[in-house]
């Protein structure tokens, strides 16, 4: 299945990516694809957080199927002040 992957903020600076195309097996889960990314991304290895996850628009867990979603977003913690 094809799925689309978004990086916001810092993710998309340390990649230098804000989107693609992944094709994963059916069975695949949101730690699947990250996996994957990390395979095309190295410097994700060295963010020092767990990005938190969107599957089309909805937040999600690590472990969270991907059949059926089209997009899915990573994002860096948000912080205030």
């Amino acid at each position: 299945m094809e799925i689309t992957f978004r990086f916001f903020a810092s993710l998309s600076e340390r990649t230098g990516a804000t989107e693609g195309k992944v094709d994963l097996p059916g069975d695949a889960t949101v730690r699947d694809l990250w996996d994957e990314l990390g395979s095309r991304f190295p410097t994700l290895a060295e963010i020092g957080f767990t990005p938190m996850v969107a599957c089309d628009m909805e937040y999600a867990d690590w472990e969270s199927p991907l059949r059926g979603v089209r997009e899915v977003a990573f994002l860096p913690p948000v912080s205030g002040g």
